[in-house]
């Protein structure tokens, strides 16, 4: 089981030297990689009063490719894992390009993981279609994994098309870790027939997540694919409840076969994940640091 840590942009900001003490003090205390988030964009919540409690232009969001890349001349062995990029936002040949290039540049320690998004205004600035995102989206994948595996490439589905052509430079042994994020049955579906993992955050341990990992393992072996090879991932938090708590709820996952987990202290979602207090790099550093002394026996 791999353990990580989820980069706190929105409390700790972006200045290149608080991102890189935290990182190199997650890489220090043993975290095999770091998460970040996605957004292009943010709206400006003034003009928007029932926007709620999503994202807006206040929340700090480095461009992951940028930052893993920064973060990878920073570090020596600590893995990088976007959670997740929106990919129909973006140009498929492109991601695959900046993905490659951050795997050569950081030795091979990047996963790319990709979700649909939620906010129809990033897509709207980026002038992408909202509407056919998922289904834009296999289809990218696809394309993306071609332009790994291949110096060259001919391709032609609804959406994209090349004559012969690819990018240079291609990631080590032609490919890499690609996981999906999302909760919809056509995700797991997605995952299991071209994906390396899922990264699963709406269920608290219990019947529901066992029934969707049940559910992922099924359609993978129908896809004719080993379910003991797909990687499954949860985020967790110290917001709540102590090291005991934090043991049990890591031995329930360990049992359940999930082979990452990400500390998130900023996240909320429900009674079952809750963030941290404090703010400050000193609070997350803290709270990552207690979260891996309580379970470090158990990795």
């Amino acid at each position: 089981m791999q353990l990580g840590a989820n980069l706190p942009l929105q409390d700790i900001g972006g200045d290149p030297g608080v991102v890189r003490d935290y990182a190199q003090a997650a890489e220090e205390m043993g975290f095999d990689f770091l998460g970040a988030a996605d957004h292009v964009i943010g709206v400006n919540a003034a003009t928007r009063p029932d926007w709620g409690e999503r994202n807006t232009s206040a929340d700090l969001f480095h461009d992951p490719f940028v930052l893993y890349g920064f973060l990878s001349a920073c570090t020596k062995k600590i893995g990088f894992s976007t959670q997740v990029l929106i990919l129909a936002q973006r140009q498929a040949a492109l991601v695959a390009k900046q993905a490659a290039c951050v795997d050569v540049l950081s030795g091979g320690r990047f996963r790319l993981g990709v979700g649909v998004g939620w906010n129809a205004e990033e897509f709207v600035t980026l002038n992408e279609d909202f509407s056919n995102r998922g289904r834009r989206s296999e289809e990218q994948v696809q394309l993306i994994q071609a332009l790994w595996a291949e110096p060259h490439v001919t391709f032609e589905g609804k959406w994209h098309k090349v004559n012969d052509a690819g990018i240079n430079p291609l990631p080590g042994g032609g490919g890499m870790p690609l996981w999906f994020g999302g909760h919809e049955d056509v995700t797991l579906r997605r995952t299991a027939k071209w994906g390396d993992g899922w990264i699963m955050l709406a269920h608290p341990p219990g019947d529901s997540a066992l029934a969707d990992f049940a559910k992922l393992r099924a359609y993978t072996e129908a896809e004719g694919r080993d379910p003991a090879r797909m990687g499954i991932e949860i985020w967790t938090s110290v917001g709540a409840g102590g090291p005991d708590d934090w043991r049990r709820e890591f031995q329930f996952w360990q049992d359940a076969g999930v082979s990452h987990i990400t500390v998130n202290n900023t996240f909320n979602r429900g009674d079952h994940h809750t963030r941290i207090t404090g703010r400050s790099l000193a609070d997350h550093m803290d709270g990552i640091k207690s979260y891996r002394s309580a379970v470090a026996d158990l990795l």
